[in-house]
């Protein structure tokens, strides 16, 4: 390798791996404020938020690499540039598309294995993160006991702690209602104090209780009425144990969550939109023998009587036997049936092609987030080689206004391909055919030395068309 190419890749990799790091945390803070409320108050421990932080940054990655190739393509040429390298390079016969050579390599290899990542790697993180995030989903909240208000986070115990010290154990005035056996507030503890700590691995919480009485009601009795029986027993300390088992983070079987699309790699998804596909057509062809017995009353034979009526060609004759209101209502019933069925069934069909288009969206998005890599490139090298600034001030400025076209331009197509309003690869692969020819034009620009992001260059260009118009 020649010192040139080291040059460029060591002057790219800097840039590359900080961008990397930067936009895969902004995006990752992103995505997890919108689980935040289900992620507090739980207790869940460090090892369980790194886990879903590991896989969702992995969900992240094909986002956030044509953003970070963007960036730091246009910091690194721009640097060489803003420091004259370029010109130095230039002068001596080397032309610009040898200096991005080095780097497009990489790029390119950055694009295919970004693809082998999408389709091999994410499936996966996203079974393991979703899954992950369901069983958080149905953990119950940590327990936390506020003074004067019921706590009914433990199955078959309402408690009510009326006072609670500093160190979070030891509790005044606690009154318990111990609804385990079943029935209606069977039994109801009181006691002046207590204290509470976990025992045998936080598996289970122990309250000891001091200077009280326990309340057991009986037969139907439930404290209600003032005549109800109940047996009054006073302790001086009491233990109870209290099971902790709801609060655990059980882990459902990963099985159960690997039919959605987002753990699907290309194969399995071709499977399914195949299958889904199929199953559309068959509903169509199925649909004249479906709503065929609404039409009972008629044959296809004409000039056959049936049930009143005659059919004479495309003209219907009614027989006298049975009043004009009945028939017509009659008819009626039968039209409203026949338009419900037809609009369930259609609605059916619909949503089993929209499902089907689902799927195929993720396939052509594995494609193309790679290739927006590529196109990253060819767009932030050439602008970096005409802009001839390096930093984090114009380049970013530049990638947040690139990537956000590039987004709503990935949004639109989607939106656009789910709903069948254009075909699935040309909403998919829309953006990107849209901004590959913006690049070449910079590139061409660039290897013209061309002055495009300067003042005089557009004054020129101005008083150029004036002149033209004239």
């Amino acid at each position: 390798m020649k010192k040139l190419d080291k040059l460029i890749l060591k002057a790219f990799f800097g840039p590359f791996i900080l961008t990397f790091a930067v936009v895969e945390f902004i995006l990752l803070t992103q995505y997890m404020l919108k689980y935040l409320d289900e992620l507090v108050g739980k207790d869940l421990g460090a090892e369980v938020f790194g886990e879903l932080l590991f896989y969702f940054s992995i969900n992240m990655a094909p986002v956030a690499m044509p953003l970070a190739v963007l960036l730091s393509s246009l910091m690194t040429f721009g640097t060489l540039g803003e420091h004259n390298e370029l010109t130095a390079i230039k002068t001596s016969g080397i032309t610009l598309t040898r200096i991005l050579r080095p780097v497009l390599i990489v790029v390119s290899l950055l694009t295919v294995g970004a693809f082998f990542f999408n389709n091999n790697i994410v499936p996966k993180a996203n079974l393991k993160a979703y899954s992950l995030l369901w069983d958080i989903r149905q953990k119950k909240p940590a327990m936390n006991f506020k003074e004067g208000a019921f706590y009914n986070g433990i199955p078959g115990y309402s408690i009510k702690v009326n006072k609670k010290m500093n160190d979070g154990q030891t509790l005044g005035d606690v009154m318990i209602y111990d609804h385990s056996k079943g029935g209606s507030n069977t039994t109801v503890i009181l006691a002046d104090s207590g204290e509470m700590y976990m025992a045998y691995n936080d598996s289970y919480l122990i309250m000891e209780l001091f200077r009280g009485n326990t309340y057991v009601a009986q037969g139907n009795a439930s404290f209600r009425a003032s005549n109800d029986q109940f047996v009054r027993q006073q302790f001086d300390a009491s233990k109870i144990i209290l099971s902790m088992a709801s609060f655990n983070l059980d882990r459902t079987r990963e099985e159960l969550f690997s039919d959605n699309k987002m753990m699907k790699n290309i194969a399995q998804l071709s499977i399914v939109t195949d299958s889904l596909r199929r199953y559309s057509a068959r509903e169509v062809n199925f649909y004249a023998p479906n709503v065929d017995p609404f039409y009972s009353y008629f044959k296809a034979d004409t000039g056959q009587v049936k049930n009143g009526y005659r059919l004479q060609g495309k003209s219907v004759e009614r027989e006298l036997t049975a009043p004009s209101a009945d028939v017509l209502r009659m008819a009626t019933n039968k039209a409203r049936n026949v338009k419900s069925f037809t609009s369930s069934y259609q609605e059916r069909i619909k949503n089993t092609l929209r499902e089907a288009n689902n799927y195929e969206i993720e396939i052509w998005k594995k494609y193309t987030q790679s290739a927006a890599i590529i196109i990253m490139f060819l767009i932030g090298a050439p602008l970096g080689a005409i802009i001839k600034k390096g930093g984090l001030g114009v380049p970013v400025l530049i990638s947040i206004i690139f990537f956000i076209l590039m987004y709503v331009m990935a949004i639109l197509g989607e939106k656009w391909a789910r709903e069948g309003m254009v075909s699935i690869g040309a909403g998919l692969w829309g953006g990107n055919l849209i901004l590959l020819p913006m690049g070449l034009f910079f590139l061409y620009q660039a290897r013209n030395d061309s002055s495009l992001l300067e003042v005089d260059f557009w004054r020129k260009l101005m008083t150029r068309f004036r002149r033209n118009k004239l």
